[in-house]
């Protein structure tokens, strides 16, 4: 079955369109909440550190349960921003085959990347969720959110880890996207949703928001103790 995407025409290729993550988590459960409000065999999933508050909002519109999927973007060496793949809490790798092509980066880089995103994982899971084991999935329908995708490698790793959980449907909700990077997820989830596609070559995640910084720990486990 064709994967359906949603966005939202006017919002097309504009910048610095929402105020703060919790306005975008709002405006994207707006369009979630027609078909994914209130269903019983529904759960939302957060991407941290960013994806937290727009989860969080996405969650209390839509009234379902609530996590977070502990995946990690394996980075450049010298170029901390950018990633070469992405790593799930399993160890699973997805790489850009075509990036890394580019950037000939020797093996010994790439496994002493692996190596330390392992053990960024481990932390992260024990310091967000206090090393719970991973929901479970079996029949459900799981929406995916994080603040805005960039290559998409990340958001691949979050939905391989939701389908060998079992979940009947996988759903990614984003509040930014380039196109490119929703035609690659298209072809391994069952809807996606964001209101903000971008068309040109140059994107970045921060240029949706008027507000923008990077969430550090301490504020995400402030808003997950509010939870």
């Amino acid at each position: 079955m064709r994967t359906v995407i949603h966005e939202i025409e006017k919002f097309r290729d504009r910048r610095y369109l929402f105020q703060d993550r919790f306005e975008a988590g709002e405006i994207l459960a707006g369009m979630l909440k027609p078909e994914y409000g209130h269903i019983e065999e529904g759960m939302v999933l957060a991407v941290p550190a960013g994806g937290v508050p727009v989860g969080i909002q996405v969650r209390d519109i839509l009234g379902l349960s609530f996590d977070l999927i502990i995946v990690r973007k394996l980075k450049i060496p010298g170029n901390p921003e950018a990633g070469f793949g992405a790593m799930t809490l399993d160890g699973t790798t997805f790489l850009n085959e075509s990036l890394l092509a580019v950037l000939r980066l020797r093996d010994s880089q790439i496994e002493a990347e692996k190596a330390r995103v392992r053990s960024e994982l481990v932390n992260r899971n024990a310091r967000f969720r206090g090393g719970r084991p991973f929901p479970d999935l079996a029949g459900k329908k799981v929406i995916l959110v994080d603040d805005g995708l960039a290559s998409g490698f990340t958001m691949l790793a979050a939905v391989d880890m939701v389908k060998k959980a079992g979940a009947r449907e996988t759903v990614v909700a984003v509040p930014t996207a380039p196109l490119r990077t929703i035609e690659r997820l298209s072809a391994e989830v069952d809807q996606i949703f964001c209101p903000n596609i971008r068309t040109a070559y140059s994107f970045a995640v921060a240029e949706a928001y008027r507000h923008w910084h990077d969430l550090d720990e301490k504020e995400v486990q402030t808003l997950l103790a509010g939870c």
